[in-house]
């Protein structure tokens, strides 16, 4: 390691043969630097889940315009459209087809833990609103009470889901009625349920009888090819009467759901202050490990400093000091992040893994905190008066 730094700062490795010393105290500032980006990784990865598990419903279906309730901030909030703006939208010359989508949770009582499924009613006469992995089933719907559900649905076993098919369908009981799946699609439990269900929409209307075939909860647009969306969407605005309602791009109402998760649900805001906690955390531990090292050796500093060393040197050796701490810090938080939000992921069936730009922005964050704290550190030495310490 000293050749290495040697031959990267093209002088003796002050800072790491200072560091290297106290190897109690260094293996100390290591562990502390690790903890924080094991923190940071945590926080990072659960937000990354909550996004993708966000915008993960949104992929089950294929729209072009999405029309909703001018308080449906997410899929599964606010109330509901009318049937008759979908009439209306139809009269557009640009829109191909058009359907209503109805979203509630079930419960599904598993003997030991009940589990909420998030199920979706659809028209099973329009598989063009769907993704093709869904699509090649739709037709089993036709049948009433018919289901296609969530082989990823936590509390579901693997076995008991890879079993499911048309010829041993699993049924069971919620909402006071038999419901029967058929076939299965990759969802995987949210923040909002356990998994997911897609019934007909006669089957959900028969499973919420409040529920009327007339109030879906969004109404999915398919334009014609070569159709402008924002032409469409802006022609719509002045077709339909109720100027409260959100006339979106498919596209921009999955963004919007994303960015209202992240900065407007609780959930989210504390995940972003618990990154935030985390950097904080690094950079005070970095800075006391510095500073107290900056302490221990300030009469040698004093010497440098008395033989004409100026501020860029001193500032060199922490810097160095500081480099090393966080890279030799990082790749042990990146071992036990990376097992943490594994096991994690396991757990919950959430989409929690550490991906590569995770790495490189912790990585990157590390060494920037980290050089934060070391000027922080220099400035005691930089006001130091060689004099007053001999």
């Amino acid at each position: 390691m000293s050749r290495l730094l040697q031959a990267l700062f093209g002088r003796l490795p002050i800072g790491w043969l200072q560091l290297s010393h106290n190897r109690t105290r260094f293996a100390a500032a290591l562990a502390g630097v690790a903890f924080a980006n094991v923190l940071v990784f945590v926080q990072l990865g659960i937000m990354n889940s909550m996004g993708a598990a966000t915008l993960r419903p949104y992929d089950f279906f294929q729209a072009d315009v999405m029309i909703s309730a001018g308080d449906a901030n997410a899929l599964a909030d606010g109330g509901n459209v009318a049937r008759q703006w979908l009439l209306q939208a139809m009269a557009d010359p640009d829109v191909a087809d058009g359907t209503g989508l109805f979203i509630a949770n079930v419960p599904w009582d598993r003997g030991e833990k009940d589990i909420s499924l998030t199920t979706f009613g659809v028209d099973p006469a329009k598989p063009g609103f769907l993704s093709a992995e869904i699509a090649g089933d739709i037709g089993l719907l036709q049948v009433q009470d018919a289901a296609i559900l969530d082989r990823l649905a936590r509390g579901l076993g693997k076995e008991e889901a890879a079993a499911i098919r048309p010829q041993s369908p699993l049924a069971f009981e919620t909402q006071g009625r038999t419901v029967t799946a058929y076939a299965t699609f990759a969802g995987g439990g949210g923040f909002g349920g356990d998994g997911y269900m897609l019934v007909s929409d006669q089957t959900f209307l028969s499973l919420f009888p409040a529920r009327a075939s007339a109030a879906p909860d969004h109404i999915l647009l398919t334009l014609r090819p070569g159709a402008r969306p924002e032409a469409v969407i802006a022609r719509l605005k002045t077709l339909i009467s109720d100027p409260s309602l959100r006339i979106r791009t498919y596209t921009a109402a999955a963004e919007d759901d994303l960015r209202y998760q992240q900065t407007k649900r609780p959930t989210g805001i504390i995940f972003g202050f618990g990154v935030l906690i985390g950097v904080l955390v690094g950079l005070v531990i970095v800075y006391q490990v510095l500073s107290t090292d900056v302490a221990d050796h300030l009469r040698e500093y004093a010497t440098f400093k008395a033989m004409g060393y100026g501020p860029r040197f001193f500032l060199g050796i922490v810097f160095e000091e500081a480099l090393v701490l966080g890279i030799m810090g990082f790749v042990p938080g990146l071992i036990v992040g990376t097992a943490i939000l594994t096991l994690m992921g396991a757990i919950t069936t959430l989409p929690l893994a550490m991906t590569p730009s995770m790495a490189v922005s912790v990585f990157l964050g590390t060494v920037v905190f980290s050089a934060v704290s070391g000027a922080i550190a220099t400035r005691r030495l930089a006001a130091a008066d060689p004099a007053d310490l001999f």
